[in-house]
């Protein structure tokens, strides 16, 4: 599914939304999260999982192409975490 689906399916939903609301709803989220994120916080939506971030160290590379060393930054990389919900809903047993 893709953002515009989602906006769509929220739309379809709620009738009593425009398709405009319903794209300020999912931008607000989605934005918030990101904000969060950035903050070096930590988002978790019960039932479906926990967004948080994870710090890579600096490390040398590899180019591809041509197979020069090159030094890598250390950066934080989002990092999502099913939760128990969601992965049973997704693997049911039985």
């Amino acid at each position: 599914m893709i953002r515009s689906e989602l906006v769509q399916k929220i739309a379809d939903a709620n009738p009593h939304l425009t398709l405009k609301d319903a794209e300020r709803i999912v931008a607000t989220i989605l934005d918030s999260i990101v904000e969060t994120l950035a903050a070096g916080g930590r988002v978790e939506l019960r039932g479906f999982g926990a967004f948080s971030t994870r710090v890579r160290d600096p490390r040398v590379g590899r180019n591809p192409r041509t197979g020069v060393a090159v030094a890598v930054d250390a950066k934080r990389v989002p990092h999502f975490k099913v939760g128990k919900e969601l992965r049973e809903r997704l693997n049911p047993k039985g």
